[in-house]
């Protein structure tokens, strides 16, 4: 049988793609990589078709493969895979290296680029961009400077793996069980079912856990206070202990990235950082967090001051301890707004929410999204497969993988892509192909999918991210949807398709009930509307002080001798920004924080808040429109696919904003929006 991760075309075989078959693979793959390589640098020339194509195909098989390794490992993660990540990183992060420090690929490059006023403007700026990563990648650096480099990078992949593994472990190894009916009061359905190891969810035992698909509705629910301190404690000293603990990985790994600034001749790693980003400073993203917190601290004092208030009134704790904020925040907006978090998910069936996702697709769009189950293989029966059409014509393809597996996949949700959009030299065009996944509750035992509405927000997300990846109109994949978009724009397109959960037309078409098909109740849609903003200055805190930890453990005014651990950082501005969510003394929210640890946000978190300025924009730019007129809607709808989505990476963030828009982006909308304007007068 040929081996599945050496086959390129068409969909990956995922059930025959096995650690074994990865192990057999990934040594012949290196080996042809490496070859066609050598084979570039002899032959490479200061021509377009002289460096791109040949590149591509030198780096394209062994990438791909890899790149399906690390997917199946977040998605069924196992004691076999993690052995073929660790076998092979090395070896694949040493071809990455040897590439991106191909001096002959980078003069040919850098002799190009002096006369690319011959290129189109999408090649100038892949070409640009090309030279400033190989040199952000230490192609400028010789002797016993590039071999430190290298160790650097090769360790730093390392720990980040760890990472990422000690999280999963150690969510994964805590569980409680409850036996008592009782102890469960106040918890939904929904969680019941979620939770218990018997056939009957009324009579249990229940075993709680930290996972994503558990905690926040335990948290929000469990009327019982001892209980949701023990699971408070438990989710907050995740991979802080034993042999999954990441306090010495943290210090490390920061060690480590302030050595790379050093080497490449930057200050500190924010710099280093922030250097490739729209941004550019990291003085510009303080001043952005500076101006949203002036408008959010004011409005979370008085938010965190009603809540304490509201419990004192009604039976809470005479101080709220962190434990105990999001059950009374969920009383006091189910007092305020007359609806409960339950109640509105039986309206958000999940077949129901993907119809409407879809139909807001085309409304908007003018594309149409076809279930395909079984015309592709998948990795696990949960996993569904789409078509996206335009004309009839299918122009993108998609995985949806959409249901919590705490014993194997890994927490949060994501949009990667498998194949990008380009088109050869012949004229023949490659369809984009994309991953997404979520971490939403399972169905019910009566097979009903009731989404709660943090869960539709999150889909209509990582859609937004898979739209741009999709709908791209750029030719070159080296640019091409999300290819080259700058980091701190990257999150604009998702985003973006999260206001639309809150649009009234949407909702009317999104929401159904999950028993009888009843379309949202009037009453109860203008509530959902009503109460968008909910606690909104506290949340935009909470984002605010996570940016503000990332960008002070990578600058170079963090000082460990005079400032403390990274530990005794995060409770500083915890203090400032959020002083009542969390406890110094045990709290150890970064050892879980892999956005920045084991992810692509280091010194980037603040691309949230970046992205959601534009965002916000954009949509504003819909409601000027007229959100009732489905031909404004419509219109501004093209507009924004043919710009936003259409022109991916092949032009500056900035520009293509302004191409929308017709003026840059105002940080007005997002506070506006978010009903933060009073806060910032």
């Amino acid at each position: 049988m040929a081996n599945p991760f050496l086959d390129v075309s068409g969909f990956p075989d995922f059930p025959a793609m096995t650690p074994q078959a990865a192990r057999e693979a990934l040594p012949v793959l290196l080996g042809k990589a490496s070859a066609a390589a050598d084979a570039l640098e002899r032959s490479v020339r200061p021509e377009w078709d002289a460096i791109f194509p040949p590149l591509h195909e030198a780096q394209h098989p062994l990438m791909r493969a890899w790149g399906l390794v690390s997917h199946l490992l977040s998605v069924c993660n196992s004691p076999g895979w993690r052995e073929v990540q660790r076998e092979f990183q090395d070896k694949v992060v040493a071809f990455g290296l040897r590439v991106s420090q191909s001096r002959p690929l980078y003069d040919a490059a850098s002799a190009l680029l002096r006369r690319a006023g011959t290129l189109p403007p999408a090649r100038r700026r892949i070409l640009e961009k090309f030279v400033r990563d190989l040199e952000l990648s230490g192609v400028g650096l010789d002797g016993a400077a590039r071999e430190r480099f290298n160790a650097v990078q090769q360790e730093l992949a390392g720990l980040a793996s760890k990472f990422r593994d000690n999280v999963l472990d150690s969510t994964r190894a805590f569980s409680l069980e409850v036996g008592d009916r009782a102890r469960m009061a106040g918890l939904p359905p929904s969680v019941l079912a979620q939770t218990c190891v018997s056939d009957d969810p009324e009579k249990g035992p229940w075993k709680i856990t930290i996972d994503d698909a558990v905690y926040p509705g335990f948290m929000k629910h469990a009327a019982d206070r001892d209980l949701r301190e023990k699971v408070y404690r438990a989710r907050s000293v995740r991979a802080s202990s034993g042999e999954t603990d990441n306090t010495a990985a943290i210090s490390r790994i920061l060690e480590l990235r302030a050595e790379t600034a050093r080497l490449l001749g930057f200050p500190d790693y924010a710099s280093l950082s922030v250097s490739s980003k729209t941004a550019g400073s990291p003085q510009a993203v303080r001043k952005m967090t500076d101006e949203l917190a002036a408008a959010a601290l004011p409005c979370a004092e008085r938010e965190n001051a009603a809540l304490a208030a509201f419990a004192a009134a009604n039976g809470g704790p005479a101080e709220l301890k962190p434990w105990d904020r999001a059950f009374w925040a969920e009383r006091l907006r189910e007092a305020k707004y007359s609806y409960s978090e339950e109640e509105l998910s039986e309206y958000f069936d999940f077949p129901a929410v993907l119809k409407g996702l879809f139909a807001l697709a085309e409304r908007l769009f003018g594309v149409t999204v076809e279930p395909a189950d079984g015309e592709a293989p998948v990795w696990h029966r949960d996993v569904r497969f789409f078509r996206v059409l335009e004309d009839g014509r299918t122009i993108a393809r998609f995985y949806l993988d959409p249901y919590s597996r705490p014993e194997s996949k890994s927490g949060g949700a994501w949009m990667n892509e498998i194949d990008t959009r380009a088109v050869s030299p012949g004229g023949a065009t490659e369809l984009p192909l994309a991953l997404i996944v979520c971490n939403q509750r399972k169905p019910a035992p009566d097979g009903r999918s009731p989404m709660l509405f943090r869960e539709v927000e999150t889909l209509f997300h990582e859609f937004g991210h898979a739209l741009q990846h999709m709908l791209t109109r750029v030719d070159d994949r080296e640019a091409s949807g999300l290819n080259l978009v700058d980091w701190d724009a990257v999150e604009v397109a998702s985003q973006f398709m999260e206001n639309w959960c809150t649009d009234r037309t949407t909702l009317s078409s999104t929401a159904r009930h999950s028993k009888t098909g009843a379309p949202l109740p009037e009453d109860l849609l203008r509530k959902v509307v009503d109460a968008r903003n909910y606690r909104a200055g506290a949340a935009c805190a909470r984002q605010l002080s996570f940016s503000d930890i990332d960008m002070t453990l990578h600058s170079a005014a963090w000082d460990p001798a005079r400032d403390g651990t990274p530990d005794d950082v995060k409770n500083r501005i915890f203090g400032h920004y959020t002083p009542d969510s969390f406890e110094p003394g045990t709290d150890r929210f970064l050892n879980a924080f892999t956005h920045i640890f084991s992810g692509g946000y280091a010194a980037g978190y603040y691309s949230y808040k970046w992205s959601e300025v534009m965002s916000a924009d954009a949509f504003a730019a819909f409601e000027e429109a007229g959100l009732g007129d489905d031909a404004a809607m419509r219109a501004t709808g093209r507009r924004y696919r043919e710009t936003i989505l259409a022109l991916g990476g092949s032009k500056d963030p900035m520009e293509v904003f302004r191409e929308f828009r017709g003026r840059a982006p105002s940080v007005d909308a997002l506070l506006r929006q978010t009903g933060l304007l009073d806060g910032a007068k």
